[in-house]
């Protein structure tokens, strides 16, 4: 069985078991990873839009360079598949937390390349997250420096 075949809790159980009890995620949040399952088997651009949040321009524009494969119906109007929309979601997350498309781009050439290249995939998301923590800890940073400042002023910090 491959990673795209687990489910999301099966694919949360495989984290837990190498990596032990992570922080808590928010369930909302972690329902933003996979899609709803009453999502009809294929939809229109518009209707995709919608779902990822993303413009109609946006998603030509992945299907152009060559970031998600989208069939075409009878009338050549764009259908998308489950699949199609759960890679959209993956590059979705990945752009924002700062991924260069250049990266994504070479992360979807190696998942098409087959599993073969798992090791380089590991490494390509290993250095992500190292980043992604760095983020979060000058993030942090600034956070504090913030709340000090509004303290300095007279405000109240919420808890």
């Amino acid at each position: 069985m491959t990673t795209t075949e687990l489910t999301a809790q099966e694919r949360w159980q495989a984290i837990v078991a190498l990596h032990g009890d992570p922080e808590p995620i928010d369930a909302d949040l972690l329902c933003l990873l996979d899609l709803p399952d009453d999502l009809p088997e294929r939809m229109t651009i518009a209707e995709a839009a919608e779902v990822t949040g993303l413009t109609a321009h946006t998603l030509r524009y992945y299907e152009r360079i060559g970031l998600v494969r989208v069939e075409r119906d009878d009338t050549g109007y764009r259908s998308y598949d489950r699949r199609a929309l759960a890679r959209i979601v993956v590059i979705t997350r990945l752009r924002v937390s700062g991924m260069p498309i250049g990266t994504v781009r070479h992360y979807v050439d190696l998942i098409e390349q087959g599993e073969h290249t798992e090791p380089q995939r590991l490494a390509l998301m290993e250095e992500h997250r190292a980043r992604i923590q760095q983020q979060l800890r000058d993030l942090q940073l600034a956070l504090a420096v913030t709340d000090y400042k509004i303290t300095v002023y007279g405000g109240v910090v919420p808890s």
